[in-house]
């Protein structure tokens, strides 16, 4: 009889791909299954499900978009229950604060992987301070935090003096992201000539990302070429907003609006900026991987994009909601070719370095290990 796999659940929001699912999907695929045996509890159905029954990965939804959801609480305990997992691991506030009760009440180790705090400095201060309050409630609730950069960890030790927490930096899987493989022709499925520079806004349309002020740095490019379009990819509850100003400002001959897309590595390839002006994050995967693929990333220093790139060696940082400055930034990129082949080679660098997929799982299997020794 060979020794018992570890279960491990591993919760996440929503069926959609984002930057959370994204990284189950890559944690659950490259985990060592000889020790590991990881289950994925989904809140919505979507894509991410379809691609993990793909992999062969068992996969559940409980239906749910609200957090805090207290009439799907006893669905998810008798479902815990009756799969005798080892480990909950929860991905994201939503993930978390519809797992937490039934594993107390189970007395399981709880993991909490906090992708970026769901409080900002956007939100009205009663909101933000819920939000607060219950970053602050699900933090102590759980065996252990992960945080997938020291900008959240911080945030969180310095608010509520958060115990028990790691540093465990989101990976990219070199192998899917990577600039040497054969791709399909994105650039000629749209009618853009390889002479054209191709900016790609790649994320869900949300005021996090801050796709307006995109469009208004837009503007003031095509003031100075017509050799520079943004392709669009994703919806969100911006989408029509953005797509009217588009409209009134005269843009769409240069901006492309195309739905969420499974053949990222194909769009990726096919860009030469990765845009990301958000105006707070996590550890922004799309970052990560467009860097993989020798991309130039213009992004704001915000939270954990800061321990990403360094200013004009592997990205350039524009500030926060500052349009001129990121239309300089585009323009700059466009017209320095030298400039871009350095900042891009410099991307993969990093990547390769500091940011692997197999240093990411390996870390997270350690620190399951160590939970569940702690529990002995």
């Amino acid at each position: 009889m060979g020794t018992k796999r570890i279960k491990v659940l591993e919760a996440i929001r929503q069926g959609k791909i984002g930057g959370g699912e994204t990284h189950v999907l890559e944690l659950v695929s490259k985990m060592d299954k000889t020790v590991f045996e990881p289950v994925v509890l989904s809140f919505t159905e979507g894509p991410m499900v379809q691609q993990l029954q793909s992999l062969g990965i068992e996969v559940h939804v409980i239906e749910t978009e609200k957090g805090f959801d207290r009439s799907v609480w006893k669905r998810v305990r008798d479902f815990i229950r009756e799969n005798e997992f080892d480990i909950v691991h929860a991905h994201g506030t939503r993930a978390n604060s519809n797992v937490f009760a039934a594993a107390r009440r189970l007395k399981l180790p709880l993991i909490y992987t906090v992708h970026g705090w769901s409080f900002h400095q956007d939100q009205p201060l009663f909101v933000k301070k819920m939000r607060e309050l219950s970053e602050r409630f699900l933090t102590s609730v759980s065996t252990s935090t992960i945080c997938v950069s020291n900008s959240n960890q911080n945030d969180g030790i310095r608010g509520w003096n958060m115990k028990r927490s790691v540093v465990i930096y989101n990976g990219i899987n070199t192998e899917k992201f990577n600039p040497a493989l054969e791709y399909k022709p994105v650039r000629k499925e749209f009618g853009i000539t390889d002479d054209k520079t191709l900016i790609g806004f790649i994320v869900r349309m949300t005021i996090q990302k801050d796709p307006v002020n995109l469009i208004r740095a837009m503007k003031i490019v095509m003031q100075k070429t017509k050799d520079v379009v943004l392709l669009m990819v994703g919806d969100g509850d911006l989408k029509q907003e953005v797509v009217q100003l588009v409209n009134e400002m005269n843009l769409s001959s240069n901006i492309i609006f195309e739905d969420f897309r499974q053949d990222v590595p194909d769009v990726l390839n096919a860009i030469d900026i990765y845009c990301l002006p958000s105006l707070w994050e996590g550890l922004p995967i799309g970052v990560l991987e467009a860097m993989s693929m020798s991309k130039v990333v213009i992004a704001t220093p915000v939270d954990g994009t800061k321990e990403i790139i360094t200013d004009m060696e592997n990205g350039i940082f524009v500030p926060v909601r500052d349009e001129q400055k990121l239309a300089e930034a585009i323009l700059m990129v466009h017209y320095d070719k030298p400039l871009q082949k350095r900042v891009s080679e410099n991307a993969v660098r990093t990547i390769h370095q500091k940011f692997s997929i197999e240093e990411m799982v390996k870390k997270i299997e350690n620190h399951y290990i160590s939970i569940m020794n702690l529990k002995r």
